[in-house]
């Protein structure tokens, strides 16, 4: 038929709110048209990484929030990555592990426009590990 099969390399620019299974179009980049037609389109089907930091669901993003076994009991701030940068996060006095803390518009931005999703920050109490004796004693003495 006068066609020519051949392997090529592009460069696809991925829009940033691009979600795993959606499809990028590129026009004119598919099969050789027919009797003077133009070329057909090539379409790239998605597959988004995992992040090292994040998951996501829809449009929210979750993320691990490690804290020292004092902030737990006492309170304070803590510096959490969000995909803006840096910000502190307010933990409360007497946290348990596990606790889900919600940071409105912090996630990612919906394909359809618009909406914003949330970044949700699960706390996690680093137990402390290689204890003098005299932290023991303090310990010990608190828990009574």
């Amino acid at each position: 038929e006068g066609r020519v099969q051949k392997t090529s390399t592009l460069s696809v620019k991925s829009p940033a709110v691009v979600d795993t299974g959606g499809r990028i179009r590129l026009a004119g980049e598919g099969e050789a048209g027919e009797c003077g037609a133009p070329d057909g389109d090539l379409y790239v089907q998605v597959h988004v990484k995992d992040h090292p930091i994040f998951k996501r669901e829809d449009n929210n993003l979750y993320c691990e929030v490690p804290i020292s076994f004092t902030m737990a009991a006492l309170g304070g701030e803590v510096e959490v990555q969000t995909l803006d940068g840096r910000v502190n996060l307010k933990i409360q006095a007497e946290t348990q592990t596990g606790r889900m803390f919600s940071m409105s518009g912090k996630g990612v931005k919906s394909v359809r426009g618009g909406a914003v999703g949330d970044l949700m920050c699960r706390d996690v109490v680093e137990t402390l590990v290689k204890l003098s004796e005299r932290q023991k004693a303090l310990l010990t003495a608190l828990e009574e």
